[in-house]
């Protein structure tokens, strides 16, 4: 398998925030996430998996989404109309500045709880009933709630209890167990070299193997034959890797 450069900023780790911005040649492929929110779109990967979810827990019009992806032109509205309505502290807090949101990888989605009206910045997601049944399910289909209580200094964004982000199972189980946000995942996994020890994860008898390799201009790497594998960028420096033993 060669890894080139371009391989780290794409696949469903990518971090998107203050001080890693989206690639302008990142270009995902969209679809639209439910045939009622046609101005709705996603990562058609992201998209399928959250419908996954959704219909899993029998939450198809009663959890709603509100926000998918966002062009960047979007963004920038959206940003200077909150500045304006909102106000610069609030902004901050609640909204990504335009490149540096997961919004524009059609990795993020805003959920919201079926409602009459629903705040397009902060949607009502409680901790309870159909919207935890979702945020429990969510982990193991490969969704994390990106913005937790607590993690505040890590992400730079306040908690966002409606705001999910696709990072790909096992990954979003291991953030879990962890208590990782993205951010310290990326550096969580830089000490699995791909010539050194792995981190291995277990699930329903299947054995997993996740390593990170650094990439600075291209890498080979000799695979285990017969193996299914799947290859994330970090969108900083390199590449994590999770083999399905």
């Amino acid at each position: 398998m060669k890894l080139k450069q371009d391989d780290i900023y794409k696949g469903s780790l990518i971090l998107v925030n203050a001080s890693y911005p989206v690639r302008p040649e990142y270009l995902p492929e969209l679809v639209q996430v439910e045939s009622n929110y046609a101005r709705i779109q996603l990562e058609q990967k992201t998209a399928a998996v959250l419908n996954g979810v959704l219909q899993a827990i029998c939450a198809n019009g009663r959890i709603l989404p509100v926000s998918g992806y966002r062009t960047m032109e979007e963004q920038k509205a959206i940003y200077a109309d909150s500045l304006q309505e909102n106000g610069t502290e609030f902004t901050e807090k609640y909204v990504a500045l335009p490149g540096h949101s997961e919004h524009q990888t059609g990795l993020a989605i805003d959920l919201g709880l079926q409602k009459e009206v629903i705040d397009f910045i902060r949607p009502d997601f409680p901790y309870e009933g159909i919207c935890e049944s979702f945020r429990r399910r969510a982990v193991k289909y490969g969704f994390v709630e990106r913005y937790e209580k607590g993690k505040e200094a890590v992400t730079g964004i306040a908690h966002e209890p409606w705001h999910f982000r696709y990072v790909g199972y096992p990954h979003s189980e291991i953030m879990k167990e962890q208590d990782l946000a993205l951010e310290e995942y990326i550096g969580y996994m830089k000490q699995f070299s791909f010539d050194g020890s792995h981190l291995r994860h277990r699930r329903n008898n299947r054995e997993m193997e996740l390593f990170y390799i650094p990439v600075e201009e291209e890498v080979s790497l000799r695979m285990p034959a017969q193996a299914v594998y799947q290859v994330s960028g970090n969108n900083v420096d390199g590449c994590i890797i999770v083999i399905w033993c």
